[in-house]
């Protein structure tokens, strides 16, 4: 895609709102210049914080929304409270409407997994929506998916998530046809539930549609990055995501106090302090900050709620490169190279974590 990238923000969604997503879209543009944004909720708490980026505030635009979805809500409260008048539902209103290719928020997952659905709608061939986790490795960055969006699934389904991850792949990454695995308890085909086997077989029989099938893959696989993409259901997905995000954190923490814990380790840790800054980078999660939810007609990417303007940045920079790369169009080419029949439109799980 060429020209000016229009991201659409929901200002009020996270713990950190408005702010972290006004200061996170100042970084970015520091770095894209040819963004702009919508910002939506509050106009009397947004409009102050542009007047103190006169850069910014040139690029932008404040869409007024008086309701708030918070936390708390679940998904069906949400789109009862919030469904055409929430700052939420307005950001992904935008991307709807033509007015943005990607719309984001921090706020709550379920709720914004609901309202994406109903206002987009999922791709014809795709049964349900999945959220993507960009995964740091010990090769290169690789796609995990699902990471929250369904709970459950069955062959067909886990089909259709290889067919959004290998397009998010070949959105992100410099390769036309990205390596698959399908998570399981064990690389012999014998493993695992029917549904993983019956996928495996499915795949393994398909060809020229764009991505590699390279088998099962086991939970290490996903530190080690043997493939591009790691196919799983959402329940199986998001507590991965959820492992790795607290094993990180206590890593990190044995580190520091590893460091710290007598005077000689903290002499060492000066004169290592060049490899524990590249480690302590590499190991923050807000440089990976950002779910992609994949199969609906148009982009949205969710924060984590909790991030700061360095992990919002990172964030909106995610939703500039699935706007610039074309990922809905990759996605159709995906489709149209693995001909399936048309699957119903179906609302995913309401309650999705």
């Amino acid at each position: 895609m060429s020209g000016q990238i229009t991201i659409s923000v929901d200002a009020m969604g996270g713990d950190n709102a408005p702010r972290a997503p006004i200061h996170g879209a100042k970084l970015l543009l520091r770095e894209r210049p040819d963004v702009r944004f919508i910002f939506h909720g509050r106009e009397e708490v947004i409009g102050p914080l542009l007047e103190e980026f006169s850069e910014l505030k040139a690029v932008s635009d404040i869409r007024h929304s008086e309701t708030v979805i918070t936390m708390d809500d679940k998904p069906s409260q949400a789109l009862r409270k919030g469904r055409g008048n929430s700052s939420m539902w307005a950001a992904i209103q935008s991307v709807k409407d033509g007015e943005a290719q990607v719309a984001i928020s921090g706020g709550n997952t379920g709720a914004l997994m609901a309202m994406a659905t109903f206002c987009l709608r999922p791709i014809q061939g795709i049964s349900r929506p999945a959220i993507a986790a960009i995964w740091p490795t010990l090769r290169s960055d690789i796609v995990v998916l699902d990471v929250g969006a369904t709970i459950g699934a069955d062959a067909d389904l886990l089909v259709d998530f290889t067919i959004l991850g290998s397009a998010l792949a070949r959105a992100l990454f410099d390769t036309d046809t990205p390596s698959i695995g399908l998570l399981n308890v064990g690389v012999e085909e014998a493993k695992g539930n029917e549904w993983v086997k019956d996928a495996g077989k499915i795949l393994s029989e398909t060809h020229g549609a764009g991505f590699e099938y390279r088998g099962f893959v086991e939970g290490d696989d996903l530190g080690k990055g043997t493939v591009d993409v790691v196919v799983t259901e959402g329940f199986t997905g998001n507590i991965a995501l959820k492992t790795a995000e607290g094993t990180a954190r206590q890593v990190g923490t044995y580190l520091r106090n590893a460091m710290t814990s007598s005077i000689m380790s903290k002499i060492g840790a000066l004169f290592a302090r060049q490899a524990l800054s590249a480690i302590k980078s590499k190991m923050d999660p807000r440089t990976v900050n950002g779910g992609v939810f994949l199969g609906l007609n148009g982009v949205v990417i969710k924060s984590h709620g909790g991030t700061d303007e360095i992990g919002y940045k990172s964030a909106l920079g995610l939703a500039y490169d699935m706007a610039r790369n074309d990922l809905i169009e990759k996605i159709g080419e995906g489709i149209r190279r693995f001909p399936r029949p048309d699957a119903p439109a179906t609302i995913s799980n309401p309650e999705a974590p």
